[in-house]
């Protein structure tokens, strides 16, 4: 069997079996709580039973999926350079504040606003996560230590913006203090019209965000230059081993200030299919945790976009279970242990089949060579 399809068939049933027993892991929790395992695995599956309910819940699914593939892609980039960028939440809270009150200061025609307020929260993001980088390459701080600190710092300077020089008019008897609202021509079209055409009603509120097309193209960007560029190539050399980088030419520091500034960047447009999609305004109940759900996302998906995508829409469709697991009278609090227990299965089943892949390696290289004992292969 060809070594590449031995890893990929080793990869996917390490995947299949971690799923299982994560689903195993959650039924013993359900049982514990007084609930019926077979209620929670069906609420999952239950979309409702007419055709509004049904675009509804698909809606819900795809519009949770959007932000957090984004997250994935963002501490992917860090992960891809042995760097833990733990500061993707406070780099989005931060980038998305700026971005809506920049974006509300003034109206111009839709294709040159939007793109003013993406790029606006993409330089913010950069900007904010240059500072845990030049911290590592100049002072040698932990990244992690930096970016955990520099989160506590972003996500209550957010706050205060908000509340403080950032704050829009607010009508009376409303209790949310958000941004200035954005014009009309900052609203990100819909895509409502994909259902349309088969026929089905549009979904409610703000419908599905069109900011899953910019999402999508991001993916299929981001993949091109990590795999397909030389600096890919650069930034996963540095990462792997700086000094042998360094000795071939490539200047690790460069790389590791640019892949932080590259997974800020990303970071940044977290909340942009929220702001731009639903909400049309950053408020003080805008959604949190994205940052650190994006660190799930990539392990994963394995810091690979097409994983991180399928990996965001299983986080997606579990989050949208909450309405029917309640009235299942199951608590929503198993969605985090199967979405936890996912995760630590899937990360250890990684380094599982990743040995047995490299023992194969081995014994096939061995058997080329002649020898009987087995040739170590470089990772």
């Amino acid at each position: 069997m060809p070594a590449g399809l031995y890893r990929a068939l080793l990869t996917v049933a390490g995947a299949v079996v971690a799923v299982v027993l994560a689903i195993a892991i959650t039924s013993v929790a359900i049982i514990v709580v007084g609930a019926s395992p077979t209620a929670a695995f069906a609420a999952f599956f239950d979309f409702g039973g007419t055709e509004r309910t049904v675009v509804n819940g698909i809606t819900t699914m795809l519009n949770r999926a959007v932000p957090l593939f984004i997250a994935g892609l963002a501490v992917a980039v860090g992960f891809r350079m042995n760097l833990f960028n733990i500061g993707v939440e406070g780099q989005y809270r931060l980038a998305a504040v700026v971005a809506a009150f920049v974006g509300s200061t003034f109206v111009a025609p839709a294709w040159i606003q939007i793109p003013v307020i993406i790029i606006v929260a993409a330089i913010v993001g950069g900007l904010y996560a240059l500072i845990p980088a030049l911290m590592k390459v100049g002072r040698g701080v932990n990244e992690v230590i930096a970016t955990i600190m520099l989160n506590y710092i972003a996500i209550n300077l957010a706050a205060f913006l908000v509340r403080g020089p950032f704050t829009g008019p607010r009508p009376k008897g409303q209790l949310t203090i958000s941004t200035p609202p954005l014009p009309e021509s900052a609203w990100f079209p819909n895509l409502n019209f994909l259902f349309e055409m088969f026929g089905l009603p549009a979904p409610r509120g703000g419908g599905l965000w069109g900011f899953l097309v910019v999402a999508i193209l991001l993916g299929i960007g981001l993949w091109l230059l990590l795999e397909r560029t030389r600096f890919g190539f650069e930034v996963k050399a540095s990462g792997l081993n700086a000094p042998a980088a360094l000795a071939s030419g490539v200047n690790p520091k460069k790389m590791v200030i640019s892949a932080m500034v590259l997974s800020g960047a990303i970071a940044g447009l977290i909340g942009m299919p929220e702001i731009l999609g639903s909400t049309h305004a950053y408020n003080s109940n805008f959604t949190p945790g994205l940052g650190f759900l994006g660190i799930a996302v990539a392990l994963l998906g394995r810091n690979k976009p097409l994983g991180i995508a399928v990996a965001a829409l299983l986080f997606g469709f579990l989050d949208r279970a909450q309405g029917p697991l309640q009235f299942a009278n199951v608590p929503p609090s198993v969605i985090v242990i199967m979405q936890g227990a996912i995760v630590l299965l899937v990360v250890v089943s990684n380094e599982v089949t990743g040995r047995m892949a490299m023992r194969s390696e081995e014994r096939r290289a061995a058997r080329l060579l002649g020898t009987d004992k087995p040739v170590e292969v470089a990772a």
